[in-house]
């Protein structure tokens, strides 16, 4: 009976290499949105705004919630939870990237929302909340809740996923 020996440093190498790209896009996402909230916290004071456009302000918001400060006011467990949530979501989304590494648009999407998540967790564990600062709003309708970058990636990779379902499931 022969023993098959495998090579697991170019298996794990192979991996790496698979997922690279992805972790890549991730980073960039958490590098743009933590910048992002340096610059605002260094320019402005809490709920200051600046009107850039008639619908488009800058101000800075805390959120200590998840997605429209859903839970914003739950006394402070919420903080741990979305944080724990995130960090099962982020071993998760590396899981689903090493297995369906050829899938470009899933790719993406998984890399734009883990980036989104990191960027969040991060607020979290270090200000005990995340920051906000794009707030737009319509005369008709309001202000839409203030979001930040990472918001914004994990909306586009939440966009992309439904379209690449939808693609997958047109084709069968």
């Amino acid at each position: 009976m022969a023993i098959k020996k495998t090579n697991t440093f170019s298996t794990s190498s192979k991996h790496r290499a698979n997922l690279t790209p992805w972790l890549g896009i991730a980073a960039i996402v958490v590098l743009f949105d933590q910048l992002s909230k340096i610059a605002i916290t260094k320019t402005f004071v809490l709920g200051e705004e600046k009107l850039i456009t008639s619908f488009f302000n800058l101000v800075l918001a805390y959120n200590r919630g998840a997605a429209f400060s859903f839970l914003s006011n739950a006394g402070g467990w919420q903080r741990h939870f979305f944080t724990a949530v995130a960090v099962v979501a982020v071993v998760f989304i590396i899981f689903q990237l090493r297995r369906n590494p050829g899938q470009r648009m899933f790719c993406w999407s998984m890399a734009l929302i883990m980036g989104g998540a990191i960027g969040n967790v991060i607020d979290r564990i270090l200000y005990g909340h995340v920051i906000d600062f794009l707030d737009f709003h319509f005369a008709a309708i309001g202000h839409f809740p203030a979001f930040n970058v990472a918001d914004s990636a994990i909306t586009l990779g939440a966009i992309l996923f439904i379209v690449d379902e939808l693609r997958r499931v047109n084709k069968n």
